[in-house]
């Protein structure tokens, strides 16, 4: 306490002088609207700035919940794009799910493999989320693969850039179908073989999967055409992919899980028999 009577005593000139011209200054400001505006201006600016700089320090570390906020809402609208692709009537969106044909369940990658011949993705989901063997993952840009393997907490995924791969896919423009596979080359690209000959091939084309398994639904975008060659049988072509994917870098996937599968299962294994 004697400290600051001592400093009060020692700056006594100076700060009689500091009381002075504040009391100027409220009462100039008070006094005059241009020069109150002026200070209020100035205040504004200098809490928006300290507001701002807060409100960015913030969002910055809650990114992760927005993320997943996010991831959430574009699970719920795939559902509702896939169900309403899968009802009789395309532009009606079932929300009630009454006619619910796909269930869409969000994973994140915990590895990912690219330059092996036969490539796996392990997602942080499992038996305890009902993932099971044969359900389609894809991201917002297009398929990933093909559920191969489950743990009660993670699942390995079969990645398109697998040799073992093989998906039905199609020409978006025309419905011409082939087989899509990987030859083990680049990332970047997969192959499209055993497309008819009259199909009308063009670079640029979208290829997207087929519909015609009980995996993917139809329509899930699957890259661009790149170019094409003639197989030598004549009859056939064969399309060099690119990726919409970037492969090397994926980080949430979506877990497709087809609600009529085992129906369609055993209707086909009843008539094979």
């Amino acid at each position: 306490m004697q400290q600051i009577f001592n400093f009060v005593i020692r700056n006594k000139t100076f700060l009689l002088f500091l009381l002075l011209f504040s009391i100027a200054l409220a009462l100039t400001i008070q006094s005059h609207s241009y020069h109150r505006s002026k200070f209020i201006n100035s205040a504004n600016a200098l809490t928006g700035g300290v507001y701002g700089t807060m409100n960015s320090v913030d969002q910055y570390f809650n990114l992760k919940t927005k993320n997943d906020i996010l991831a959430e809402e574009n699970k719920l609208l795939r559902e509702q794009l896939f169900n309403s692709n899968a009802s009789t009537d395309s532009t009606f969106i079932d929300t009630t799910y009454s006619t619910r044909k796909y269930k869409v369940t969000i994973a994140e990658v915990y590895k990912n493999s690219y330059t092996a011949t036969n490539n796996y993705l392990t997602l942080n989901k499992g038996k305890n989320d009902s993932i099971k063997r044969d359900f389609g993952v894809i991201t917002s840009n297009g398929i990933i693969g093909i559920i191969d393997n489950t743990s009660n907490k993670y699942a390995t995924v079969l990645s398109i850039l697998n040799k073992l791969s093989r998906i039905n896919a199609k020409l978006k423009s025309t419905n011409h179908i082939g087989s899509l596979k990987w030859d083990g080359v680049s990332p970047a690209y997969v192959q499209l073989a055993d497309v008819s000959q009259f199909a009308p091939i063009k670079i640029g084309d979208t290829i997207e999967t087929g519909g015609e398994s009980s995996i993917f639904p139809k329509g899930i975008g699957i890259g661009t055409i790149d170019s094409f060659k003639t197989d030598i049988g004549g009859d056939t072509h064969s399309i060099q992919v690119k990726l919409f994917n970037d492969m090397t870098n994926i980080g949430t996937v979506y877990i497709l899980e087809n609600l009529d599968r085992n129906e369609i299962l055993n209707l086909e294994n009843s008539t094979n028999e």
